[in-house]
């Protein structure tokens, strides 16, 4: 890979050009209170990477959300879905979504990307009849490499979560953009995304304990994760009532402060542009 401080992220109105690469966030809601009450909304991030389009972690509305983005997002298009773990909150849309991005199942077409828990047994999310529309199943399991095409991905370390839980990290010309999903915080995590360019962090807490058992993180953990390791840029979502209540971007700033990064409070709708 190329030296990850050539890649140049930039928060960016929507356009209709695709020829650069940029993520999405359709959605900044996590936890069970934001979600319900829709106080964010839950979508989770579209991705257009090397021409691919696809979606990671499509909770409640994600649907609604591609296609009312300004310009509008083809749920048909799709070429990939990913699901980091089972939750409802990260995989309520997926199914919907593989009707889309198959036509109803007239074209097979399309990859999704889920551990083996999305798939198999009694709290399996994903419809069994939907399996045959798609191209290809891909199960992700901890360190392991993938491909879409040209793209590359792999999985992080598996997280400290309530299900079979998995980071992604993506492969692109400029460097790497690493996706840390929902988890406890645990020092293995800072060794697990050492390579990324762009971080971003699901960080559902502004305030946590080390004895508590809920498994998300804390901004404190976010903090010692982007220190330990040092991306260009760091990107927070996935936020719970007391990020609410704290003001994501005033904690975003207290972390750029604490830091040396510069670190950024996602809102619904941001999109940003990734440039070599």
């Amino acid at each position: 890979m190329s030296n990850r401080k050539n890649m140049a992220p930039m928060e960016a109105i929507d356009s209709d050009t695709r020829s650069v690469d940029y993520f999405k966030f359709l959605g900044t809601g996590g936890a069970r209170f934001v979600v319900t009450k829709q106080l964010r909304a839950s979508g989770g991030i579209y991705l257009y990477f090397l021409g691919k389009q696809m979606i990671l972690d499509p909770g409640p509305g994600a649907l609604v959300r591609l296609v009312h983005s300004r310009p509008s997002l083809d749920p048909n298009a799709v070429d990939a879905i990913f699901l980091s773990h089972k939750h409802i909150d990260h995989s309520n849309d997926v199914n919907i979504l593989i009707e889309a991005m198959t036509s109803g199942g007239f074209k097979k077409r399309g990859v999704l990307f889920a551990p083996a828990e999305c798939l198999e047994g009694e709290e399996a999310v994903v419809f069994n009849y939907l399996k045959n529309y798609l191209d290809r199943i891909e199960i992700l399991k901890s360190g392991n490499d993938y491909r879409l095409e040209e793209l590359k991905i792999k999985t992080s370390v598996r997280h400290l979560h309530g299900a079979e839980t998995y980071g992604l990290k993506f492969y692109l010309p400029g460097g790497t953009v690493g996706f840390l999903t929902d988890t406890k915080f645990f020092p293995g995590l800072i060794k697990a995304y050492q390579d990324v360019s762009i971080l971003i962090l699901n960080v559902v807490r502004a305030e946590g304990r080390e004895e508590d058992n809920i498994q998300h993180l804390s901004a404190s953990d976010a903090g010692e994760i982007i220190r330990g390791v040092k991306p260009q840029k760091a990107y927070l979502t996935h936020f719970g009532m007391t990020m609410l209540r704290a003001d994501p971007r005033k904690v975003a700033e207290k972390l750029s402060e604490a830091t040396g990064v510069e670190v950024v409070a996602a809102y619904d709708g941001l999109r940003v542009d990734i440039s070599a």
